[in-house]
């Protein structure tokens, strides 16, 4: 893991799986530094919190398309 990747914030869905699967990949090959495991496994836990609400806001938009008389519309989202 670099110092200097992105904020996870800053992530796109697709990026942060990916991110996070690579770092999957280096923990189970358990050749890292403990130290340098820990902190891919803090960054890691991060990556799929931030997938998890990703997930959840698109299934919130999903969800919200209704379908209408002239096809499907987004209804109004409780927030």
């Amino acid at each position: 893991m670099t110092t200097d990747a992105p904020p996870v914030e800053s992530l796109s869905f697709e990026e942060a799986l990916r991110e996070l699967e690579g770092i999957v990949r280096g923990l189970e090959r358990g050749e890292a530094p403990l130290e340098e495991a820990i902190g891919a496994y803090t960054r890691g836990t991060a990556l799929r919190a931030h997938c998890e609400r990703k997930l959840s806001e698109a299934e919130q938009r999903v969800q919200a398309i209704v379908p209408g008389a002239a096809g499907p519309a987004l209804r109004e989202m409780d927030e």
